[in-house]
């Protein structure tokens, strides 16, 4: 009986083991695309992701470009698409200190995490890894 138990145990435990897909992944308003990119923090353009606090865009990517943020003990990528609106002409974010900021709705968004009070979504996070001066973005 014994045996049993634990079998049942272990099931359960890997039925409910998924892939962490982050709690914007069923949002309406933003699609998904596939990204895989590289940046070089040698280059002008990322030279800043070097020091903490730091925030850049990178164009071209995603839905609405990506913004990477170097949280000090990593880095944060996330999509600049507003994450409560649907996509529109005023709907990329911009840049503004520690925070990206919706033109829409001038709701701020925090780049250590994603999210915004009282927004029911939060921003679209990509995965990073880190290689030298490279950072991979991806999902």
């Amino acid at each position: 009986m014994k045996k049993y138990f634990s079998f049942l145990v272990l099931v359960l435990v890997l039925i409910s083991c998924h892939k962490d897909d982050g709690p914007n992944q069923n949002n309406p308003y933003l699609p998904n695309y596939a990204v895989n990119v590289q940046i070089n923090m040698n280059l002008p353009a990322y030279n800043n992701l070097i020091n903490a606090a730091n925030a850049a865009y990178v164009s071209g990517q995603g839905i609405r470009g990506i913004i990477v943020f170097n949280t000090g003990s990593g880095y944060n990528a996330f999509d600049a698409a507003c994450p409560n609106q649907a996509l529109s002409s005023c709907s990329t974010m911009t840049i503004s200190g520690i925070n990206a900021v919706c033109p829409c709705d001038n709701k701020q968004y925090s780049l250590f995490t994603g999210q915004a009070a009282g927004m029911q979504y939060s921003m679209k996070q990509y995965r990073t890894s880190v290689n030298g001066n490279i950072i991979t973005i991806y999902n």
